[in-house]
């Protein structure tokens, strides 16, 4: 769910949590540091209790401690008109300010949505994570609807799975579904710019609603359109045992 900005402020923490947050214990470990007078904050011995705040600074046994840093993984209902971008010289929307400073890190999309789709984007501050998401050896299906302004021809299933050329450029979708004249859901793996609108036009169709429902086992369910919320733990592990079983099975091949 979106939060105010305002509570996203860091605030004061328990000074044997943060030293856990750098890697160095549990909390009752990080205990064990400051009973035996081995943490200072700015200067002076630290108490058991005590809490740290932006700014202070801890040493322990003479060498600064920094946390590490947070890694988060936000799903986004984009609404048609967002761009998928850090920045836009024309000053167009842009999709990750919809997360309203979700996390005092920063964040990137991985990969992207052209500016009319609407849908499912994902965004992280784990940078290993996204190369491996975005890397097309991860083979990640990406799944969409779309409603379409005339009645959708018989052969545009089986020849967008068959592939289609269009300007020297294969499109080819791992499966088509006709749900009706005007409705159909599209599986791709690779997702090039603009796919399926390229291969709508050399049918004489348009888009009037394009929307990514599904990345991987992800799916955007009943998040509202311009809404936001963390991964579920479910849902990030999913994701990571389908990125570990895809660079498993390329070693083996």
């Amino acid at each position: 769910m979106n939060s105010d900005s305002s509570d996203l402020t860091p605030k004061p923490k328990r000074l044997q949590a943060y030293l856990a947050s750098a890697g160095l214990g549990s909390r009752r470990h990080c205990e064990t540091f400051i009973l035996a007078g081995r943490v200072l904050v700015n200067g002076q011995k630290a108490e058991l209790g005590q809490s740290v705040s932006p700014g202070d600074t801890v040493l322990l046994d003479g060498k600064p401690v920094v946390p590490q840093e947070q890694k988060h993984y936000l799903m986004l209902n984009k609404p048609a008109g967002y761009l998928c971008a850090m920045s836009d010289p024309e000053g167009r929307p842009l999709a990750v300010d919809l997360l309203n400073n979700a996390c005092a890190e920063r964040v990137y999309n991985i990969g992207r949505l052209d500016q009319w789709s609407s849908g499912l984007i994902l965004f992280t501050n784990d940078g290993d994570f996204a190369k491996k998401m975005s890397h097309p050896s991860s083979n990640i299906e990406k799944e969409y609807e779309l409603f379409t302004d005339v009645p959708i021809p018989k052969e545009f299933a089986t020849s967008f799975e068959a592939g289609i050329v269009i300007d020297g450029t294969t499109y080819k979708a791992r499966s088509v579904n006709v749900l009706d004249d005007y409705h159909a859901t599209v599986i791709l793996i690779e997702g090039r710019n603009r796919e399926i609108r390229r291969v709508l036009a050399q049918f004489g169709l348009r888009a009037l609603k394009l929307t990514r429902v599904r990345i991987g086992p992800v799916r955007l369910g009943p998040l509202p359109e311009g809404e936001y919320r963390e991964l579920t733990s479910e849902e990030l592990l999913a994701l990571s045992d389908l990125l570990a079983w895809r660079t498993d099975n390329d070693c083996r091949n």
